[in-house]
């Protein structure tokens, strides 16, 4: 259904101070009015014939009390406040161009700064080219209120030097620096957008397409000077016409510029430049009086006495509206966190000022369109809520929920909205809830204004990390926690770490006091075998991506204490792909992927196949170590592993000496139900072939083979765990029960030679020095 444009008067006038005064003023020439609402005096300058008016007035909306700023073109610059009583006062008076001699030509306010560009004499910032052609520079001043009636005005710093003539626009976190009627026609297609949120400036050519960006911030005294600037910037200079704007308009999406064909164009704040549109009617010399503003992509455009609402996407003219008046003013929207009751009933929109009150222009539902109320909405929200998670094929009704004991929170929260709960009450029990939403919208409110960006969207990212965590994450919830995560994950895992209560416990392992709730939102992911939609991934496997990129030594353990969480349905213990499994998938693909992360999780995931190709890994790199801690680290409830890595180790022990320095881990590893005739079965099995006779020593420079003297320690080990108590069931065990020490020698009698006898009775041989000797008892 389409939308109607609708302009609304939102006030005569008459509630302000000197309202007749002000109508006569909007009516006639601009001049200077401050007119508040209430019965306070209002403030108006005359100036005697001769003395110069101020070159322009800044309104300060100071929360304690606010300010208006008169700037005149010798530099001198007033602030006047509010007192306490009626009537205004001035706070502080400064001279902005102390040295004498120099001439402001344009000045604005940005975020507690008061910019201006003067011009200076000649020789003061050298010429080059035509006669004061780069005899200009830009200067600021940081303008902040002290307590309850004073001001605060910073040391001047200098933003450019040698620069021309330039404009000054800003918008609520930018400044633009744009040509003007006496800039040198040389530079005359060239302006510069300030960005001090950012400590950037860019330098854009609209009518060539060119963007440059380069750093300025003069908290660490950056400065530029305005020739140097343009000579490290190749194609800017190229000979073009100077721009011919009517109006320039800034806009939080940057800056607006009309020209006399009619044609809107928006310079983006990252040197983009686009159409958005073109006008009825275009400008009719400078003389006509034009002004842009945008609002919910809208743009809208008071030429003379006519207004036209244009579509910021496509261009398209929505409406065109015919006013009583050419002398119209756009009123800029009021900063956040700055609006009273009527400016929030009226946000959304743009406020028009002319002699005949104050309008507002939006978009508004056309008539006969039925508004649903709160409590419907509460209930058609909790449908779509309670269907999603209901195994009944019946479709859910707002009416069932009204009705239905069953549903209590609907019910509980129409009734609040109904007016049934007590202010009192409500307001006890939202009050934390409160609090939270107050400081967020404080907290978004000075991003807005572009105050200390960096640590306000990393607390930004930690509140909208903390709510996502507290509802279902499912869908919009998960992409947009996702995103959190892609723009900001050093803040979105801190907000991650507080929810989940993670502490080292100082032996390289993780643990957490978090309640089971939240371990099963952090574990639930989908099912076996589907990926993710549109590459938006569950919450555990976004956890481990952020750890692989922030702290990849911290993975293993993370995953490993997610492998102890778990209940019926979800966790390690649950249906679907292992998490180690899940952790794997992100590290990418096994090509790509970390060897080192890759084992680390395969170990740690206590799972016998996961583990058995773990060492596999480590004993094709020739680990030893590492491969026998592993399975010395299994405990007794894992036997049958145990054994396999032993059997593994085994096998590389019978082929190889280089396991030799291991054999003690090695015996530690042995099962202890294993018996001397598997072990050596198991030996002859992974023996190396033999492809020359056996030698008595290896020849030099090959590895010596296995011996029964290092085999006898694994032999001894398997015989003393499984030696039988009843009769011998080995052939080894003889072997194995030596008791390690030689039996007595017998007595010796007198040494004679060897003699032929013809029934010699040789009882024992005993080995000598001389040669074979024997002991004659017959």
């Amino acid at each position: 259904m389409k939308r109607m444009g609708t302009l609304r008067q939102l006030s005569d006038l008459s509630h302000f101070s000197g309202a007749a005064r002000l109508r006569e003023l909007l009516a006639a020439d601009p001049a200077l009015l401050v007119a508040v609402r209430g019965s306070d005096a209002e403030l108006e300058r005359a100036w005697p014939a001769g003395h110069p008016s101020p070159l322009d007035a800044f309104f300060l909306p100071w929360p304690a009390r606010p300010a208006l700023v008169l700037v005149w073109e010798s530099g001198l610059a007033e602030v006047w406040g509010a007192g306490v009583g009626p009537g205004w006062r001035l706070l502080r008076s400064t001279e902005l161009c102390p040295a004498g001699g120099a001439c402001v030509v344009a000045v604005a306010v940005l975020r507690g700064r008061l910019v201006w560009c003067e011009e200076r004499q000649a020789g003061a910032e050298g010429q080059l080219g035509p006669p004061a052609a780069f005899s200009h520079c830009v200067c600021f001043r940081t303008l902040e209120p002290n307590g309850e009636g004073g001001t605060n005005l910073g040391r001047t710093h200098v933003l450019l030097h040698h620069c021309p003539s330039f404009g000054l626009l800003a918008s609520r976190k930018d400044l633009f620096l744009v040509p003007t009627a006496t800039t040198w026609p040389g530079v005359g297609h060239i302006l510069l957008t300030w960005s001090p949120g950012k400590g950037k400036v860019m330098v854009v050519a609209p009518c060539l397409g060119l963007s440059h960006c380069k750093s300025l911030n003069p908290v660490r005294g950056d400065t530029w000077d305005f020739r140097t600037l343009l000579r490290g910037l190749p194609g800017l200079l190229s000979p073009m016409k100077p721009l011919t704007v009517h109006t320039w308009a800034p806009t939080p999406q940057g800056l607006l510029l009309l020209d006399f064909r009619g044609t809107v164009s928006l310079v983006q704040t990252h040197g983009g430049t686009r159409t958005v549109g073109t006008l009825q009617e275009a400008p009719v010399g400078l003389a006509g009086s034009a002004a842009l503003g945008t609002f919910h992509g809208t743009l809208a455009c008071v030429l003379g006495s006519t207004l036209e609402l244009l579509d910021m996407g496509s261009g398209q003219l929505l409406e065109r509206k015919v006013l009583s008046t050419d002398r119209v003013h756009l009123l800029a929207p009021p900063a956040p966190g700055m609006e009273d009751e009527e400016e929030l009933e009226t946000r959304g929109g743009l406020r028009l000022l002319s002699a005949l009150g104050l309008f507002r222009v939006g978009w508004e539902a056309p008539q006969g369109l039925e508004v649903p109320s709160a409590e419907d909405l509460v209930f058609e929200e909790a449908c779509e809520y309670y269907q999603r998670r209901s195994l009944r094929g019946a479709q859910l009704t707002p009416e069932e929920l009204k009705h239905n004991s069953t549903f209590r929170a609907p019910q509980a929260l129409a009734s609040i909205l109904q007016g049934h709960v007590s202010p009192s009450t409500l307001v006890t029990t939202l009050r934390a809830e409160l609090r939270d939403y107050r400081a967020l919208d404080q907290l978004k409110a000075h991003l807005v204004a572009g105050d200390d960006e960096e640590a306000g969207w990393t607390e930004l990212a930690e509140h909208e990390v903390a709510r996502l965590l507290r509802t279902e994450l499912m869908g919009d919830q998960l992409v947009q926690l996702n995103t959190v995560f892609q723009a900001l994950p050093t803040a979105a895992w801190g907000a991650v770490l507080r929810a989940l209560q993670l502490q080292p416990d100082g032996n390289g392992r993780l643990r957490s006091h978090a309640p089971p709730d939240v371990w099963k939102k952090v574990l639930g992911g989908t099912s076996a075998g589907k990926e993710p939609p549109n590459g938006i991934l569950p919450l555990f496997e976004l956890l481990c991506q952020c750890l692989c990129r922030l702290e990849p030594r911290w993975l293993p353990p993370f995953v490993e204490l997610a492998q102890q969480q778990g209940g019926p349905g979800w966790g390690a213990g649950g249906p679907g792909l292992p998490l180690y499994r899940r952790a794997l998938a992100v590290l990418g693909e096994e090509e790509t992927r970390s060897e080192a992360l890759e084992l680390e999780l395969l170990l740690g995931s206590g799972r016998p196949k996961a583990v058995l190709q773990a060492v596999g890994q480590l004993v094709q790199k020739e680990q030893w170590q590492r491969a026998l801690e592993a399975g010395l680290a299994l405990g007794p409830s894992s036997p049958l592993l145990r054994s396999e890595i032993f059997k593994l180790l085994l096998a590389e022990f019978a082929r190889h000496r280089r396991l030799d320095a291991y054999l003690p881990h090695l015996r530690r590893l042995c099962p202890p139900d294993l018996t001397p005739a598997e072990l050596l079965l198991l030996i002859r099995t992974h023996l190396p072939d033999e492809l020359e006779p056996p030698t008595p020593f290896p020849k030099p420079g090959t590895e010596p083979p296995l011996t029964v003297g290092l085999l006898r320690a694994l032999l001894e080990q398997t015989g003393a765990q499984g030696r039988p108590l009843g009769p011998v069931l080995s052939l080894y065990e003889d072997i194995l029960c030596d008791p390690g020490t030689p039996p007595p020698t017998p007595p010796r009698g007198p040494m004679t030679t060897l003699q032929t006898s013809d029934h010699p009775v040789l009882e024992a041989w005993a080995p000598s020095g001389q040669g074979l000797c024997v002991t004659d008892t017959g």
